[in-house]
Parts: C-alpha cells; structure tokens; sequence
C-alpha cells in the first residue's frame, strides 16, 4: 500500500471511529417512494419539495429537449454552448424573480461561487450569516474581500458590523436555512441593507414556500436559486440588474470556464418554472404546506429538523426508521455544528397523507427520542 493509500485508510479510521463515515448508496425511484439496497422505502431526504421532478410535463420537456438538441450543450456558454433554451430559462427566471435579466450557471453551488468571487473585490466587505450554506462560506473563503461573520439571523448584531465597517458592504444570507428549515427575516434585512448601502444577496434555494422579498427602489438585490430542489431539475441561477448579470458573464469563472447546462435539464427547468407560477404550482404549495402542518404545525418551510444531539443518536434513529420503511438520513458535523446532529426531514408535495401519518408514527415510537 503506497504512503497516500496508507494516510487515507487511517483518516478514514478515524471517520468511523467518530461515526463521521459516509458513503453514497443508490435509491432507485421516481419520486418519494424507491428501494435503498434492496428494500422498498419512502424517502423523507429529498429537496424536490413540489414534487417536480416527477412532473410529466417537465419529463416530456427534457425528452422533447434532446430529441432537439442531442444530450450535452458541447462547450462553454460564451463559445458554442449556448442555446434557445437558456435564453428562455433565463428570461423566465428574471420575470419570475422581479429582475431585469438572470443568468444561468452548472449548479447553485457555482452560482453562489460566482456571484461572491465576482463581486467580492478587495474594498468590499461581505457580511455572511454564521449559519449560512456551505457554497456561500466557499465563495467568501474564495473572494479578495473581507468576510465578516454575523450570529445567526441576528439583524442587531449585523447592524453594529454594519456601522463599524467602512466601504462598500455585501450581506449574503440565506432566506431558508438549509438544516433549521428557519427562515431570515427578509423585510427587516432589506431595511437594514438600504440604510447602508449594501448590496443583498439572497439564496433562494429551499423558498418552496418563500419568504419573498417585495422589490424595492432603494435597495440593489441578486436572488441566487437552484434549478435542481424545488424546480426538480439541475443547474443554478442568479436573477438582478441587468449591469449585475452583464458583468457576471464577463467574469465569473465559474461561468465562463465550464461546459451549458444541457438542454435536457434547461428544458425541464424551464416546464418547471411554468408550473410554479401556475394555478397548479399554488395547488401544489397548498398541498406542501398542509403536509408540512402535519407534522410540525406553523413550521415555515418543507425542512423539518429534529436535533439528537450526539452524531451515534442521529445514526440510532435513521437506522431506526430505515426498519420502519422511512428514509430520513442523519445529518452529522461537519454538516451541522458539533454537538447538533439530527435527522433533517424533508416533505413534499409529492407525498401523501398516509406516508406522513406512517413517519409521523415511526418518530412517536424512536427510542432515541422516548428514552430521553
């Protein structure tokens, strides 16, 4: 075993032996229901929150996409990879983000790369939430600006960073967190941005069911958004000004220097988009939310957290439930912050009641929880 083989096998050790192992394995379905190695379970892990991925129309779009235009959009967007499809996506996304144009990356991950890299100069100074996603902490690692962190949705200590800090500002949040299903207090932070002339960043990823901030003349606002959660399809975007967007293709690299988006999830995106701002896409959040009062009443997003504690007890329960046909992995550090290890429920509008009454029973009956 060569010295690298022999580092990795003892970091791995170490993962185990602090129950921080992970590995991917295959759940084969289409939709909540699928088998996870061998056996049939409903899944309470995925964010395609209005169960669009499933959509027969967003299918037909992307099958209707290659019959077109083939598999693969064969370049990068500013050579040949550009196609119809993006320009239309795109003007979908600015019109349904309030915007005056948007912009279309590989992923939400790139996007927020993009967005902060780009922006993030070094006279700038971003303002980060401490809970925020992992992609926003990279694009700030990243970026030549200065990175100040604020406590979690807590607008009062971001306006005293605020005032202490010279030049221009950023503040980046998310609008939902991704592991609290909590939600930022977006009329007060747009308030807050206004006042010192800072730029809003919002990562609109898990909104399946907002919050929205209302646009406004006072304040300069980019709505970062994931094609691939509550649009079921793959990809990232950035919706704002039209200056914004222009110099974002001139130079985010994480734009400029990769392969289109393919035409098939460019079309399904762009069904999906249709969808949600239809009379069935209200259906379907109506739907959503009532399942989310099932089990968590007034609870203001799809993500539904139940914090265990110690990452052996998150494991416990998922195992737990797994044996009661349930999915719902356990989400350890460094995911979450030590000492707060959970299961992160995911609901859709693609499940049914029964499904939510069986998980609902199963999490009455974990021991983990009855113990304590």
């Amino acid at each position: 075993m060569s010295a690298w083989n022999t580092w990795a096998e003892r970091e791995l050790a170490g993962l185990r032996a602090i129950n921080r192992y992970r590995e991917t394995v295959p759940f084969d379905g289409d939709g909540p229901e699928g088998k996870l190695r061998d056996r049939r379970l409903v899944s309470f892990a995925s964010n395609d929150y209005l169960g669009l991925a499933s959509h027969p129309q967003v299918k037909l779009a992307a099958i209707a996409a290659i019959e077109r235009f083939g598999t693969g959009a064969m370049a990068s967007r500013l050579i040949v990879g550009t196609r119809s499809l993006h320009v239309e996506l795109e003007s979908l996304l600015a019109e349904w983000n309030h915007s005056e144009r948007s912009l279309v990356f590989s992923s939400g991950y790139a996007a927020n790369l993009g967005v902060l890299t780009t922006l993030g100069e070094t006279d700038v100074t971003l303002f980060s939430d401490e809970l925020n996603h992992a992609s926003i902490i990279d694009g700030c690692r990243l970026a030549k600006a200065r990175t100040l962190i604020y406590r979690h949705l807590d607008l009062q200590h971001l306006q005293i960073l605020l005032r202490q800090t010279p030049g221009r500002k950023i503040v980046v949040t998310e609008s939902v967190f991704s592991m609290d299903g909590d939600t930022a207090p977006l009329p007060a932070l747009a308030q807050l941005c206004s006042e010192h002339g800072a730029l809003l960043i919002l990562d609109n990823a898990h909104a399946a069911l907002g919050p929205k901030l209302a646009p406004t003349r006072d304040l300069e606002v980019l709505h970062v958004g994931t094609l691939s959660k509550t649009l079921g399809s793959l990809g990232g975007f950035v919706a704002g000004s039209s200056r914004l967007i222009e110099l974002l293709v001139n130079r985010a690299r994480t734009f400029i220097f990769t392969t289109g988006l393919s035409p098939a999830d460019t079309a399904a995106a762009a069904a999906a988009v249709r969808i949600c701002r239809s009379e069935e896409g209200d259906h379907l959040r109506a739907r959503l939310r009532a399942l989310i009062d099932m089990i968590r009443p007034g609870h203001p997003s799809a993500i539904v957290p139940i914090v265990l504690g110690e990452d052996a007890a998150a494991l416990a329960a998922a195992a737990e439930l797994r044996e009661a046909g349930i999915h719902v992995p356990a989400i350890r550090p460094p995911t979450v912050p030590k000492g707060t290890a959970r299961l992160r429920v995911a609901l859709s509008a693609s499940h049914t009641e029964a499904m939510v009454r069986s998980l609902q029973a199963a999490l009455a009956n974990l021991t983990c929880i009855n113990s304590n």
